[in-house]
């Protein structure tokens, strides 16, 4: 009986231990972690072994070699360019400088024909009238939206000379928004070195016919059905100068007014930027006056040719109905000087501002108050690329 009773204590008071696990998994556990550390140090030594190793390969291509032209003038600097079109590539041409430039204008001035002038030269692109489309021209955005797209040789046209091109820019009238986005456009031009080419017309009363007289073509269309704003034989020339417009003598002369009063304003708006100013008959009468637009642009010198013919070439008497009316209308006045001619000088000029604009920090200004022996202050000449701010002489 006691000794049931001490194996019953023993078992009680001293339990059995369970045998000990297997250490096979713990083994597992520690040879993976070791796996897993060794892989981690190993990336990283190898990463920094491939910086130290290979320096060079992080600075290839970081910096490019800037474009250097030695024979241009400190002046000229904020007025050449090297853009880097997205489109293409310019290849050996990406180290030529390119200008840029804008013909401001006014319908039926003979901006067209100038344009076919600039363009009839191999390193002159001159991309038309850009703005002539409405949404083009709806805000400031979308305006140096385009013209960045011009300037940066992205824009298509039949003009694009694109690699080699040495003076890029566009025809744009002053009623597409360039009077009403005009202090934006200006500051535009400062800071891109954007330079402008006025082109106006003298015989305002010769424009106001063309204008009539395309306004009829636009409707009546007597050339094969087909709208023309301008034609390449004089056979075309001859049909369509046969229109003769009335015109309203009530409305001539403020009509003539206002004309003046918009381009005037043009040269006050833009009178701190680099430009110069022409008059189509000046072009009519002198083809050196192409000369001088080429050497502004600092393009080689060439002869230009234009395809297109022009339309009224006659007597003015030939191409008014009401024409007695007109000139009783405009007798007396500071008009007058129209009635007899197309590229005579102008009876009475009105002497201002003369500005010789090669840049926003070289600007020599003289008062004129008498007119030069030779010639009037009209144009502008090799020597010193005159701007005229003078405001438009009564034509």
């Amino acid at each position: 009986m006691a000794d049931d009773s001490f194996f019953l204590f023993s078992k009680d008071s001293f339990p059995i231990k369970a045998p000990k696990k297997s250490p096979l998994a713990l083994r597992m556990v520690v040879l993976v972690f070791a796996m897993v550390c060794g892989v981690y140090i190993c990336s990283i030594c190898l990463k920094q072994m491939g910086i130290r190793t290979n320096p060079g390969f992080l600075n290839v291509e970081v910096i490019e070699r800037p474009c250097l032209e030695p024979n241009i003038e400190p002046w000229e600097i904020p007025y050449v360019h090297y853009p880097k079109p997205i489109t293409y590539a310019r290849a050996e041409c990406k180290c030529n400088p390119v200008r840029y430039f804008a013909i401001l204008s006014m319908q039926r001035s003979g901006s067209g024909w100038f344009e076919t002038l600039l363009n009839n030269h191999t390193n002159i692109s001159s991309n038309g009238e850009i703005f002539s489309v409405k949404v083009r021209r709806s805000n400031v955005s979308t305006i140096t939206e385009t013209l960045d797209k011009i300037y940066n040789l992205d824009w298509s046209s039949s003009a694009s000379k694109n690699e080699c091109a040495a003076a890029v820019g566009l025809k744009w009238m002053l009623n597409q928004g360039v009077m009403q986005h005009h202090e934006e456009i200006v500051e535009y031009f400062k800071t891109r070195g954007v330079s402008a080419i006025f082109l106006f017309r003298r015989n305002l009363l010769r424009r106001m016919i063309s204008i009539l007289a395309n306004s009829y073509d636009r409707e009546v269309k007597p050339l094969n059905g087909t709208h023309k704003s301008h034609v390449h034989s004089p056979r075309e020339a001859g049909i369509l100068a046969k229109y003769k417009p009335l015109i309203n003598t009530t409305l001539l002369i403020p009509n003539l007014k206002q004309v003046e009063d918009t381009a005037a304003k043009a040269l006050e708006y833009f009178k701190s930027t680099r430009h110069i100013i022409l008059y189509y008959e000046d072009i009519v009468k002198n083809h050196t006056k192409l000369l001088d637009v080429q050497d502004f642009l600092k393009v080689p010198q060439r002869e230009l040719k234009s395809r297109q013919v022009k339309i009224h070439k006659g007597a003015l008497s030939n191409y008014v109905e009401n024409w007695d009316e007109v000139q009783k209308s405009l007798k007396g006045t500071h008009y007058e000087n129209l009635l007899t001619g197309d590229y005579r000088k102008p009876s009475r000029l009105r002497f201002g501002s003369v500005y010789f604009a090669r840049s926003n920090n070289e600007r020599r200004r003289i008062r004129s108050s008498q007119p030069p022996p030779t010639r009037p202050v009209q144009g502008l000449t090799k020597q010193t690329r005159i701007a005229q701010t003078a405001p438009l002489p009564p034509l």
